[in-house]
């Protein structure tokens, strides 16, 4: 690792500790990944424009007149404003990608090259730098084609997928592939690191919405890669089992999941119609699927009787898996109920800001939440004088 842990804010050393990120990312994909780093105990660098990352714009919601958006993905970084326009501030942007042991970017293809800030120029000072790039569609044919999440969810085939079988696409209700890269970014950068450990030596790590997109689609992609079938728009139904969907209650709509026979025979018993789970049109797991018009009546009929809640307690208890279709503030109240403390508050006083819980826990070097979501160009003054002073170490 580099020399760069004395600059590390204070708080617990986690796993990344000492580790500096240079983060020229915006907007979702970068910014979560350089989140989740910062919540491992690297230090985060959060380089903007004089304008800021445009997310700090985009509102309605808001907290204290700041965008619920921006203060979502970017909690344990330190920022600092950069015209890289400007010679003097590309000069201090190049400086701190010398110190990096990680720069992300998600610049257009050659964008970062303008500035001196590309990986063939900073690897000759910095051989041990983890340069990662996160494009839309990679950097042949499709560089010059902005990517944006909604893009990719059309182009990839999600949308096709989405929505019900008579009526139109519909996007997913968050920036699905967004956050997918950001992971497959987070997984390259720790494995290109671990390289580095290895042998002393960065590499390029290149991430594309697409390809995450073309992944993250699993048994869909797989249908047509492997099996020359294009799937279709099912609603919430699902191509290949049976139940796996919302059901009808007496009250409210609940998913009702049997995934193997033996989860079906128990939601039969469950519901009164032991009888069902002997029926060969139902026996296996391919017959319900090809029966599906034929079964699902017969469970709604059970369903409609009790409540969502009610089936749902007495299911789980049978070990059939099933669940209440909430809002967002009904999903984090059963996080809570279950003992998953969803809420973290990052920063005191007037910078309290609550914000969700790092999603990994590990036993010896727990993530931890350093510093408040930081106001632009707040580190500004420390950093530039940090970066205009000697470096102190070669990396490796």
């Amino acid at each position: 690792m580099s020399q760069n842990a004395e600059h590390t804010p204070p708080g617990p050393a986690g796993p990344l500790s000492g580790v500096l990120v240079a983060d020229f990312s915006r907007i979702l994909a970068g910014p979560y990944a350089t989140m989740l780093l910062a919540d491992l105990g690297a230090d985060v660098v959060k380089v903007e424009g004089p304008a800021g990352d445009d997310t700090r714009a985009w509102m309605p919601p808001t907290r204290d007149e700041v965008s619920t958006y921006y203060l979502g993905v970017n909690r344990g970084k330190r920022s600092i404003a950069l015209d890289l326009r400007d010679a003097d501030d590309a000069e201090i942007a190049r400086n701190l990608a010398r110190r990096a042991d990680v720069l992300i970017e998600n610049l257009k293809p050659g964008g970062m090259a303008k500035y001196g800030l590309d990986y063939d120029s900073l690897r000759q000072d910095n051989p041990g730098l983890v340069y990662t790039s996160i494009t839309g569609f990679g950097t042949g044919p499709g560089r010059h084609v902005p990517g944006y999440d909604l893009m990719v969810q059309a182009i990839s085939g999600l949308m096709s997928l989405t929505g019900d079988p008579d009526g139109p696409p519909y996007r997913a209700g968050i920036s699905v592939f967004d956050v997918m890269a950001g992971n497959h970014a987070t997984i390259g950068i720790l494995a290109a690191l671990r390289h580095r450990d290895a042998t002393g030596t960065g590499q390029l790590v290149e991430v594309n919405l697409l390809s995450s997109a073309l992944t993250g689609l699993v048994n869909h992609s797989s249908a047509y890669v492997a099996g020359d079938t294009v799937p279709y728009r099912m609603g919430n139904a699902h191509p290949s089992v049976f139940p796996y969907e919302p059901l009808p209650t007496a009250d409210n709509d609940l998913i009702v999941t049997a995934a193997n026979d033996g989860q079906f025979r128990r939601l039969c018993e469950v519901l009164g119609i032991p009888e069902v789970a002997d029926d060969p049109r139902f026996a296996r797991n391919a017959d319900r699927t090809a029966h599906r018009d034929l079964l699902r009546p017969l469970l709604a009929e059970r369903l409609k009787t009790r409540g969502a809640t009610e089936w749902f307690e007495a299911l789980v208890e049978a070990g059939v898996p099933s669940g209440p279709i909430n809002t967002i503030d009904g999903g984090f109240a059963m996080a809570d109920r279950f003992g998953l403390d969803p809420v973290v508050t990052v920063g005191e006083g007037d910078r309290a800001v609550p914000t969700t819980r790092h999603p990994i826990r590990l036993s010896a070097t727990p993530a931890s939440y350093r510093l408040p979501p930081p106001e632009l160009d707040e580190h500004g003054a420390e950093l530039r004088a940090w970066l205009s002073g000697p470096q102190e170490a070669d990396h490796g």
